[in-house]
């Protein structure tokens, strides 16, 4: 498996290709440009990475180029400039013949509306990569009963797509990219005609699928509620141009512009942080120590201190009034509560409120029991309440029901800006791909 780089790219639809780019190169807007010369700016100067093995959510509102972009991806749409590569291999530059196989290898494509052969079984439309790659009859079943046993769909193989709900088309469709075993998915709205319960559904199977096998997944949506379930970065889109790349949380608490600020108001933030964002490690001590060395150590007084041992994991919670009470020469060991409340990792602070309301405090640990932080009620209003804009809620937030964010704790500090936050060099530079390519 391999990252894909996108370098430069642009699209223009209509003629005058060479006055667009230009004016792109020179700052000018898409408005700008469709006034000046006619040419409709699709997509404007992309540049980013897509990481092997993740799942990356393209995301805006309608004509926005998200579509647009992903096709350019895999050339069903031709890129008017800029390069896309897939390890080693430049997309771009490849001929015809080289491009279709380079296609069937490496990516698998999910449509909207499903796009099975109505006259052929399950089995035989989950199989139709594979055969049209001339693998052996055998073969081929056997790898698409796999695909089909993957997505829930044992014993529907002899059905036809008509016997079968929106629902299990879209896992038949995902079948076949699956079963064609190609090294990227690309998903065009894959679950947006789906009723909303089987979309969460739907949402909830690709995560694992994903997880379990590792893909890479390109998603284009327009729903940020869909984004946010998914879990993975975000690029936004906004008339062809790239305005902030993120994970959810970043995007969410620090938008980077007005128009992301607003389009992000309506999503609550503890539903998209994780308790590790929150967690405050400065209140970790190590486990060898006296009681005097601790109360040298502490200039705060927070809720509850989480005392690591040597190996980092967890040895127990030492909470302020049993410090206060102890001797100067009392071994710290001896003052913890060792059935301290835990919570793991990754789990998302708003399924977290209730027992933070209940217990007052919760170390935040990894799988394998390491102390990442403290977690309290004063931590969740604090972080909630740094978002752009945002109000403290009036409800009680010991109730479990406050929605705020606190700069991420043990993790790198995010300045507003991403790494891949796209590129401002001229997109000037002409793709060698073929242009009689561009309709697929």
């Amino acid at each position: 498996m391999r990252n894909m780089t996108l370098t430069g790219i642009s699209k223009i639809f209509g003629r005058n290709h060479a006055a667009a780019l230009d004016q792109i190169a020179q700052g000018k807007r898409k408005a700008e440009i469709a006034a000046s010369c006619g040419a409709v700016v699709g997509l404007r100067d992309i540049s980013f990475d897509v990481r092997e093995g993740e799942i990356l959510i393209l995301m805006g509102l309608s004509g926005s180029g998200k579509s647009t972009l992903l096709r350019c991806m895999n050339r069903l749409v031709e890129p008017t400039c800029g390069r896309i590569r897939v390890g080693d291999v430049d997309v771009t530059a490849l001929g015809r013949k080289d491009l279709l196989a380079f296609r069937q290898q490496t990516f698998g494509m999910v449509f909207q509306h499903f796009a099975l052969l109505p006259n052929r079984t399950i089995l035989s439309n989950v199989g139709f990569g594979l055969e049209i790659k001339n693998v052996p009859a055998e073969s081929r079943n056997a790898r698409a009963r796999e695909a089909i046993a993957l997505v829930g769909l044992s014993g529907w193989e002899h059905k036809y797509p008509h016997e079968l709900s929106g629902g299990m088309q879209q896992r038949a469709g995902l079948a076949r990219a699956l079963a064609a075993d190609a090294e990227i998915l690309l998903m065009d709205e894959a679950f947006s005609a789906l009723d909303p319960l089987i979309r969460r559904d739907m949402q909830a199977e690709l995560r694992e699928l994903q997880a379990k096998l590792g893909k890479t997944v390109v998603f284009v949506s327009h729903d940020l509620d869909e984004a946010v379930a998914l879990g993975g970065r975000i690029v936004l889109m906004k008339d062809g141009e790239v305005v902030q790349i993120g994970q959810p949380e970043e995007i969410v608490a620090r938008p980077a512009t007005d128009y992301v600020e607003r389009f992000v108001a309506h999503i609550d933030l503890s539903a998209v942080m994780r308790v590790e964002h929150v967690a405050d490690r400065a209140a970790i001590l190590p486990l060898d120590g006296s009681v005097a060395q601790v109360r040298a150590r502490i200039a705060a007084a927070p809720e509850a201190w989480f005392v690591a041992g040597p190996d980092g994991r967890l040895a127990g919670r030492l909470r302020p009034e049993r410090l206060a009470a102890a001797r100067a020469d009392e071994p710290v060991s001896g003052l913890l509560d060792r059935e301290a409340g835990c919570i793991e990792e990754g789990t998302r602070l708003d399924a977290a409120l209730r027992r933070i309301a209940a217990e007052g405090s919760l170390a935040v640990v990894t799988p394998d029991g390491r102390l990442v932080g403290a977690l309290t009620s004063r931590d969740v209003v604090r972080a909630l309440a740094a978002r752009p804009g945002a109000q403290i809620p009036q409800q009680d937030p010991h109730r479990g029901e406050a929605s705020t964010q606190n700069e991420p704790a043990g993790v790198e500090r995010w300045s507003g800006a991403s790494p891949n936050f796209p590129s401002t060099r001229s997109a000037t530079t002409v793709s060698t791909g073929s242009p009689s390519m561009a309709a697929g």
